[in-house]
């Protein structure tokens, strides 16, 4: 269970059990009626668009043989990640930061959790007060001290692929 959890945390389970019906060459349609579902509903959960259920998700487990939960934990993860996106918690406040900073890229462009040691380190080089503080409430005092500690490459530079 540990793999899942690490490598696909925050991913709908739904685009995880799609990857394993291709890697094990199972058919949605065969899988769903052999556990008692309709092809429908398992369908709308591997393209991502239908949350998938505790009874629904220990079925399939069982079926695959896989961790009792994993699934279930995995629909949990995605779910406490689109809330955090709803919240507006995924921006420091921008009104601190002054745009400058930013001038090779649109401020309201950058993956703040992707980018997140380009950022801290151009900020602490060039930042001022007011603007570190907000790093430090968004990020928290540990992940600035990490991504000072072990940024590597050239300063100055957030790179954001369009």
């Amino acid at each position: 269970m540990n793999i899942y959890l690490e490598k696909y945390k925050g991913i709908h389970p739904g685009i995880i059990l799609d990857r394993e019906f291709k890697k094990r060459a199972l058919q949605q349609r065969t899988f769903a009626l052999s556990i008692g579902e309709h092809p429908q509903t398992l369908n709308a959960i591997t393209k991502g668009k239908r949350k998938l259920n505790t009874a629904l998700a220990l079925k399939i487990e069982e079926r695959l043989g896989l961790e009792e939960g994993t699934l279930a934990i995995l629909q949990t993860y995605f779910e406490i990640n689109e809330e955090k996106h709803k919240r507006g918690g995924s921006t420091p406040n921008l009104s601190l930061l002054r745009k400058s900073l930013f001038w090779d890229t649109d401020i309201t462009m950058i993956d703040w959790d992707k980018h997140y040691k380009a950022v801290i380190r151009r900020i602490f080089e060039r930042g001022n007060e007011t603007e570190k503080q907000e790093l430090i409430h968004f990020y928290g005092a540990d992940k600035i001290n990490i991504a000072l500690t072990t940024s590597t490459g050239k300063p100055y530079t957030i790179y954001k692929n369009k």
